[in-house]
């Protein structure tokens, strides 16, 4: 499984981005998509992810704000309103397979937010 990011960029305080991730391969091994981050000078570390069937998980700093969602091609979306300086990382996109655990990796895209 092949997965390519796109979406990142700068933005102010308060706006908005939106990012996706296409996985290529064998798609249908894919059970959980989602999206990491990691800050400068921080571990990596959850933002969202969503499982086959649409269960979702949000990382608390992001409730309320990020909106993650998949669609029949396992293209994984981050809609990601309200933005904050802190907000600010590489964003990976992750696919975990089925039966093995595999876990698939995006290249990142940067996002930054500052005024």
């Amino acid at each position: 499984v092949q997965l390519v990011e796109s979406g990142g960029g700068l933005v102010q305080p308060g706006g908005s981005l939106r990012l996706s991730c296409a996985a290529s391969g064998i798609i249908s091994m894919i059970d959980t998509m989602g999206w990491y981050r990691r800050a400068p000078g921080k571990q990596r570390e959850l933002v969202a992810t969503i499982r086959t069937g649409d269960t979702t998980e949000y990382a608390d700093s992001v409730k309320g704000r990020f909106t993650v969602s998949r669609d029949v091609k396992n293209t994984v979306s981050l809609q990601m309103n309200k933005l904050k300086p802190e907000d600010t990382a590489v964003y990976y996109c992750n696919a975990v397979l089925k039966l093995t655990g595999y876990n698939a990796w995006g290249q990142g895209t940067q996002v930054a937010v500052s005024s």
